[in-house]
């Protein structure tokens, strides 16, 4: 599958489903999609996915973030945008696709009050969609990578 075909697909996937069957943003006041004090925050794009910012929406800003791989890309937003705006990477958190499933991301523990819960505290259609949207995922070679990068960032940080 293409690169930016893979994306698509994936957001079409979880492109109607959440964490939690609310808004899980009341719980923590929408503290993943929100810069820290320092403006560092945002979710990563997926490779290929910056094409679809190429006219920013208001409110969105893109900055280079090399802490996982070189040369990736964060989108950050001033915490409210249309859903059909977000990145894949805010529609999958605070989960990540594996090869054979999907887990929680680690880097969510920062902000995100689902953690503590795990899996079993999500809606499962969620659950079942990120592991859909990792098999479209997996099958392109560019994703793959950054999905495993991801997971090894993962590990490093536990650590902490």
């Amino acid at each position: 599958m293409e690169l930016l075909e893979a994306v698509a697909e994936a957001r079409r996937i979880l492109a109607d489903v959440t964490p939690l069957k609310t808004d899980c943003g009341r719980a923590c006041g929408g503290a993943c999609c929100q810069p820290d004090e320092d403006g560092q925050g945002g979710m990563l794009l997926f490779p290929g996915e910056e094409a679809l910012y190429e006219a920013l929406p208001d409110g969105f800003s893109i900055q280079e973030d090399d802490a996982v791989l070189p040369g990736m890309k964060l989108l950050i937003c001033d915490g409210v945008c249309a859903r059909e705006s977000r990145p894949l990477s805010c529609r999958l958190f605070p989960m990540l696709p594996t090869r054979t499933g999907a887990k929680m991301d680690r880097r969510a523990w920062a902000v995100c009050p689902l953690m503590e819960s795990g899996k079993r505290g999500l809606n499962p259609a969620f659950v079942e969609a990120v592991k859909e949207a990792g098999t479209v995922l997996y099958a392109c070679p560019e994703h793959a990578a950054f999905l495993d990068a991801l997971h090894a960032f993962n590990e490093r940080l536990k650590q902490f």
